[in-house]
C-alpha cells in the first residue's frame, strides 16, 4: 500500500520553519494494516528534532519518519488480535497509513471519550506532575504557568479536582486569562507580559504553596519570589527558553535562592508508565462523567501535507488547549 509520511529534511538548530519538513512516499505491507485518523501534537516533539536533544530518547533523524502518537482505525490485519474496524493507538507518527504486528497497537474504547483525540491529550504529564510529584492538596496555592497551553490547561483543573484552595494561572494574552477563569474554573489568571510577580503577590498575598512550570524564565522568577515557605515546585519544561543551544534552552534553576526560600525544586520526566497513564485516565473520565472537567483542545483538519504547519502554529501559541490533527 501506497503510503505519505511526513520526515525531517534537516535537524534543526534554531527556530523551525517548512523547510525543515518534506513529504514522502513509501510502500508498507505488514500482518496489521491501519489508516491513519488523528495525530498528536506536543511541544516536547520539537526538541526531538534536534541534534543535541536532551530526553531520554533518540533524537529524530533526517530522512526518517517524525511525529508520536497516532490514532486511526484497522483496515487489515492477518492477527486474531485485532479485526478490521478496530480502533487502536500506536506510535506510529506522521503518515497516513501505518503497518506492523498487533502488539505494537494498543486497542481502544470507542465509547471511552467523546471523540478520539481526547486519547491525544498530554493528561498523563498534568496529572502525574500535579498529583505525584506536587502532592497538590487541600490548602495549596497554586500557580501553574502557560495555562492555555495543553499540560497546563490540565493541570489547574486537576488541582482544582484534588482540592486545592486557590488555583492561579498565567497565559499569553489577557483573552486567554480570561479562558483560563471563565471557562476552564481557575480562580483567578493573567497575562504573563505585565510584572508576574506583582500579579502574583496581588492574587495570592498568602504566598504560592505549589508551582506547576511548563515555561520557566521570568514565570519561575516571579513564582519563587512569592513563594510560600517549603513551597513545592514540580518543573515540567522551559518554553519560553527552547530555542537556542542546550544550555539555553535548559538552564539550570537558581537552587540557592530556592533553598534560601524553603522551596523543593521538583524536576520531572514527561516519560511515563503505564500506572501513570492509567492513573489519569481514570481520573479524566470520573471527572468528565461528574461534570468537573473541561477537556480543552483544539481540532486542526488538514491532509499530510498540513501537519507540520499545524506543528508550527502549535509553537507560535496560536491555539489553545491540546491540540491535535484529523486528516482530511
Amino acid at each position: 500500500m501506497m503510503n505519505h509520511e511526513i520526515q525531517l529534511t534537516a535537524q534543526i538548530a534554531g527556530v523551525p520553519g517548512p523547510e525543515h519538513f518534506t513529504v514522502a512516499r513509501t510502500e508498507i505491507e505488514s500482518d496489521v494494516v491501519v489508516r491513519t485518523d488523528h495525530l498528536g501534537l506536543a511541544a516536547t516533539y520539537l526538541e526531538l528534532m534536534r541534534a543535541d536533544c536532551h530526553l531520554p530518547i533518540p533524537a529524530w533523524q533526517p530522512g526518517r519518519r517524525v511525529g508520536v502518537t497516532a490514532i486511526g482505525t484497522v483496515l487489515s490485519s492477518a492477527d486474531p488480535a485485532l479485526k478490521e474496524g478496530d480502533l487502536v493507538q500506536s506510535m506510529s507518527g506522521w503518515s497516513t497509513y501505518s503497518a506492523g504486528p498487533a502488539a505494537s497497537y494498543v486497542k481502544l474504547d470507542p465509547a471511552a471519550y467523546p471523540d478520539p483525540s481526547y486519547h491525544l491529550g498530554q493528561g498523563p504529564t498534568a496529572y502525574h506532575g500535579i498529583a505525584d510529584v506536587a502532592e497538590v492538596g487541600e490548602d495549596d496555592v497554586v500557580f501553574v504557568s502557560g495555562a492555555a497551553g495543553g499540560v497546563g490547561s490540565l493541570a489547574g483543573q486537576i488541582a482544582r479536582n484534588l482540592g486545592a484552595r486557590k488555583v492561579i494561572g498565567s497565559a499569553g494574552s489577557q483573552a486567554k486569562a480570561d479562558y483560563l477563569v471563565d471557562e476552564l474554573g481557575f480562580d483567578a489568571a493573567f497575562d504573563y507580559h505585565h510584572d508576574p510577580a506583582a500579579a502574583l503577590r496581588e492574587l495570592a498575598p498568602e504566598g504560592v504553596t505549589v508551582f506547576f512550570d511548563t515555561v520557566g524564565g521570568a514565570l519561575y522568577d516571579a513564582a519563587l519570589e512569592t513563594a510560600a515557605p517549603g513551597a513545592r515546585f514540580a518543573l515540567c519544561g522551559s518554553l519560553s527558553t527552547q530555542l537556542g543551544a542546550a544550555t539555553d534552552r535548559f538552564p539550570e534553576p537558581d537552587r540557592d535562592a530556592a533553598l534560601a526560600r524553603g522551596v523543593e525544586l521538583l524536576p520531572f520526566s514527561c516519560h511515563h508508565t503505564p500506572d501513570q497513564v492509567a492513573a489519569w485516565h481514570r481520573h479524566f473520565r470520573a471527572a468528565l462523567d461528574q461534570g468537573r472537567f473541561v477537556y480543552p483542545r483544539t481540532v486542526v483538519e488538514t491532509g499530510i501535507d498540513g501537519v507540520p504547519g499545524a506543528f508550527l502554529a502549535m509553537l507560535r501559541g496560536e491555539y489553545r488547549g491540546n491540540v491535535s490533527v484529523r486528516l482530511a
